[in-house]
């Protein structure tokens, strides 16, 4: 990363080189509204060098012992821990989180997925089958698909999506394309990689309910779904933003959440104190306002946030892309802020009355990415969770993660799953071989 007087100037990473590119894109300080660095605008050429590049380590670093992977990853997860307070304020002015959500989080979380895979790569096994009558025996080996970080290994190019992400997820010699984003951004991928039979893993968005039973534990509840809805300004896949709340308690539930979510701080990302920072873009700012004003022309109400409360700022920052966190009730399930993914801090609230209908609504969108249920009967825990049409269901809690197990969504939400086991099923080719003797 080199800098000039003004401002940053980011530059792709290829072979293990930092390369200048010949034009840029100016990046805005999310809690400013100003440029403050600016990002190599690349395209097919510099795509191009970069999987030349991977291409021409990949054979040395494939053929390295576990052990020596391990190694490496370990030595990445300490460099990030030793640089994490540069990263956390790095990230935070890139997004717009507040600091302490990527001091806490963000980092942290990078550093101990390292350290998991770094343990992880040790501890795999083959299978082996054996034909006694033929006198033969079957076993798998796997070879990898990606790679890890001598120079090559790692090419990091920047640039837009029509650009250098047509450039890469076309690219004949891209076995496999990871990707997490947008839906319609994802149709583009499976478009360009289908002629090439990629492999693919989409982690795509989601319209993540709450259900929440008249038996929930409140206490836990309210807190746990303000930080569900709201956390890190809504711009997180797995936030809630349909809650759906029965009957006998929904009163009691809004005017305590309603009063929850008005205790959260929205503020400059540096703010210890601010429970929220900035939203991404303006553009993505305006979108996600046009969601309340659409739900407003559709009869709902506006509890609280938006066009409702007041949001206060100092002086520097009146320009950025702040919202405050917006609750609606009185709001149809057809509606397309009861439908569609709003990446924000708006979360809609309304009544049920029964199980089975509640899980018909819940499942009645064409996402299927996360949802969570509050309830202290068990037995009901158990059915709803299975029935749900969703990747990841979560009881009484929110965001616990076990590398271990599978992550990921059902229906428009993606396809392919990550963790221990299907993670190494991704990044690898599994090979039969069989030897008569």
């Amino acid at each position: 990363m080199a800098a000039t007087k003004a401002l940053l100037m980011l530059e792709n990473f290829i072979d293990g080189k930092f390369l200048p590119c010949t034009s840029y894109i100016d990046s805005y300080d999310p809690s400013t509204g100003e440029v403050y660095y600016r990002v190599p605008d690349s395209g097919k050429e510099e795509i191009d060098a970069a999987v030349e590049a991977a291409r021409r380590a990949f054979p040395g670093w494939s053929s390295r012992s576990p052990q020596e992977r391990s190694q490496v990853l370990n030595k990445l997860a300490d460099l990030l821990e030793q640089s994490l307070e540069e990263l956390a304020q790095a990230e935070s002015k890139d997004q717009g989180k507040t600091l302490t959500l990527a001091r806490t989080m963000d980092i942290p979380r990078s550093v101990q997925n390292f350290r998991f895979f770094a343990s992880s790569v040790l501890h795999h096994t083959s299978e082996c089958t054996q034909m006694d009558h033929l006198g033969c025996m079957h076993y798998t080996v796997r070879t990898p698909v990606g790679i890890g970080v001598p120079p090559g290994v790692v090419n990091i190019v920047f640039g837009t999506g029509p650009r250098v992400g047509e450039a890469l997820v076309s690219h004949p010699e891209v076995p496999l394309i990871s990707f997490t984003g947008s839906q319609p951004t994802a149709e583009r991928i499976t478009q360009l990689s289908a002629p090439h039979c990629k492999k693919l893993s989409l982690e795509l968005g989601g319209k993540n309910p709450a259900i929440i039973f008249e038996d929930a534990n409140l206490d836990e509840c309210i807190p746990a779904t303000v930080r569900s809805s709201f956390a890190n300004q809504g711009e997180i896949c797995l936030c809630t933003s349909r809650i759906f709340v029965q009957k006998s308690i929904y009163s009691e539930f809004l005017k305590r959440f309603v009063e929850a979510t008005r205790k959260w701080k929205v503020g400059v990302p540096s703010d210890p104190s601010a429970s929220m920072g900035a939203l991404i873009s303006k553009a993505h700012l305006e979108k996600v306002r046009s969601y309340v004003k659409k739900a407003l022309s559709e009869g709902a109400q506006i509890q609280c946030g938006e066009g409702v409360d007041k949001l206060h700022l100092p002086a520097r920052n009146q320009a950025g892309y702040f919202m405050l966190p917006t609750v609606i009730t009185d709001i149809k399930d057809e509606s397309c802020c009861m439908k569609e993914e709003i990446f924000g801090p708006v979360t809609c609230v309304t009544p049920f009355d029964s199980e089975e209908e509640v899980i018909q609504r819940a499942n009645s969108v064409k996402y299927g990415l996360a949802a969570t249920v509050w309830s202290r009967d068990v037995g009901r825990v158990h059915r709803v969770a299975k029935q749900l049409q969703s990747g990841l269901v979560w009881t009484n809690c929110w965001l616990i993660r076990e590398l271990n197990l599978p992550f990921g969504g059902m229906k428009s939400s993606g396809i392919g799953r990550e963790g221990a086991k299907d993670s190494y099923d991704f990044f690898t080719e599994i090979k039969t071989i069989t030897v008569k003797h």
